[in-house]
């Protein structure tokens, strides 16, 4: 297969070995809004940039019929831009929040868990992450996907906010600290007890496999897709 990389920082780098030593070729290693030419003839784009950047460089890949695998978090509010580009030009999109194939199945199960939860009334939910200094985004694209995957399962939440859960309001606990490449805690509190999940990554190497795997899966389809599509959840 052959994949260009859009965003050529620390999470493209570590794409690119795992990509390579699953037999894949790197056609395209870039750092600005892609071209047709610069994107040399790829079978699927992987595009981890930055949040300002991510809205053109996916719309300049889709209009250019090649599918899209984005793992940029931050320009979420303009995603329903790109998935309607998508359809007309009858290729393909997939975005994942977090790629790792563990967080995942933990999103599988805080669902789960949420809709265990919602008529226990004496648990009130708060979620917390931490990621490393460099992170630009707060809270994380993996922390909202669990938040509203509880708001999703649950008529105790309305929205999500920054900081403690307060009535209809869903808390996140955003921490910045060192290299952690990252911990999403969700947490189920009562007067008596706690109830605790927890995925801890140690290295970014998951999530550079997780979207790998997405690109292999991706080839020959039409739509906007998620890792719940990759993985048959």
């Amino acid at each position: 297969m052959r994949i260009a990389l859009v965003g050529y920082g620390r999470m493209g780098k570590i794409i690119d070995e795992i990509a390579t030593k699953r037999g894949h070729e790197i056609v395209a290693r870039l750092k600005e809004t892609p071209t047709a030419e610069s994107l040399n003839n790829p079978d699927v784009v992987i595009e981890f940039s930055l949040p300002e950047f991510a809205f053109d460089n996916i719309k300049s890949c889709l209009e250019n019929k090649i599918p899209v695998i984005c793992g940029t978090t931050g320009w979420l509010e303009r995603k329903s831009e790109i998935e309607n580009i998508t359809a007309q030009n009858e290729t393909a999109f997939l975005y994942g929040s977090n790629f790792s194939l563990g967080v995942n199945l933990f999103f599988a199960l805080n669902e789960k868990l949420a809709g265990l939860m919602k008529n226990v009334d004496q648990y009130t939910c708060q979620l917390e992450e931490i990621h490393h200094i460099h992170k630009l985004d707060a809270p994380s694209g993996t922390a909202i996907s669990l938040a509203e995957g509880i708001i999703g399962n649950s008529d105790k939440y309305e929205a999500w906010k920054l900081e403690e859960t307060q009535e209809k309001q869903l808390g996140i606990f955003a921490i910045r600290e060192d290299e952690v490449p990252g911990t999403h805690s969700v947490y189920y509190r009562s007067e008596v007890d706690e109830i605790e999940i927890k995925h801890t990554a140690f290295n970014r190497n998951g999530f550079a496999l997780g979207a790998v795997v997405a690109a292999e899966w991706i080839q020959d389809k039409k739509g906007n897709f998620t890792m719940k599509d990759v993985l048959g959840l």
